[in-house]
Formats: C-alpha cells, sequence, structure tokens
C-alpha cells in the first residue's frame, strides 16, 4: 500500500521504535517512507505520539557509542518536536497493557506502547513489527509493507 493512502484520514499517529530511528538515522531501506510520515506531521497534518519506551529504545544505539549528538536529535524529536505529543505512562495504561498482554500475549514493551496509543486516542500504529498486526484495537500501519 502507498504511504499517502495509508495515512490518508489519519489524525492522531502512534510512532513505534524502528519508524523514529529509520526517520533520524536515515535508514537506506525505510527513509523516503518515514520521511514522508514526518513531513506530514512537521505540516500539522499529523499528530505524532510517542512514550517513554520509543525514548529509551531510541537511545540504548547513541549512548552505548558515545554518540552524544544523536542521543539529543532523538530526544528533541520524541519529547519536544513540534507536533509530537510525549505520553507519560501511567496506571490507566499499565492496566490496559496487562489486557493487552494478556490478549495478544505481547511483550511488556509492545504491550505498553499498544496501551499508550489506545489510550491517547490514536487512529494508527506506525511499526515496522509484523507481529502487531493481531492486535484489534486500532490500525497497525507496517513499514515494509509501505510503498512510495
Amino acid at each position: 500500500m502507498k504511504v499517502n493512502n495509508a495515512i490518508q484520514g489519519i489524525r492522531r499517529l502512534f510512532l513505534d521504535t524502528a519508524p523514529i530511528i529509520y526517520y533520524v538515522e536515515n535508514h537506506p531501506n525505510y527513509y523516503e517512507l518515514t520521511q514522508v510520515i514526518f513531513d506530514g506531521i512537521d505540516e500539522g497534518l499529523l499528530l505524532g505520539v510517542t512514550s517513554p519506551i520509543s525514548l529509551s529504545e531510541c537511545l540504548v544505539y547513541p549512548y552505548k557509542l558515545g554518540l552524544i549528538a544523536l542521543a539529543q536529535d532523538f530526544i528533541y524529536l520524541i519529547v519536544d518536536g513540534e507536533n509530537i505529543n510525549f505520553v507519560l505512562i501511567d496506571e490507566d495504561i499499565g492496566n490496559l497493557a496487562a489486557q493487552m498482554r494478556a490478549r495478544y500475549n505481547l511483550s511488556l514493551t509492545d504491550a505498553l506502547q499498544i496501551a499508550t496509543a489506545i489510550q491517547s486516542n490514536c487512529d494508527a500504529f506506525l511499526t515496522n513489527d509484523l507481529q502487531l498486526k493481531r492486535v484489534n484495537e486500532l490500525s497497525i500501519l507496517v513499514i515494509s509493507e509501505l510503498t512510495l
């Protein structure tokens, strides 16, 4: 499916870790696809939603290699980016995450991401994890299934 068609009608889009990394690190296979999405966010056509899980996962590699400027790029985009809503995990998200884990046998991090997206009224969840397509509570968009 074409990326523009996939995001048509979506107002709130949860950004899982992989698409953020692809965009910030200019991934050779997925940068152009994620650029379309982040352009939509920059233009205010989409509201991106993220969580501390996305932040933590994105920062591992830069911190491991001492790439402080790259870490700051991630922090700025995820926490302070324009048209990006950084949602803290609270008891309601924790409760819903437990339900998602029980229903779909998700990892804790995936369950917390999905629960954050649902609690934040996201229309879709952008990931590159095909296994998350079994979640029925919101639309799951998988980067590897999108085209330009």
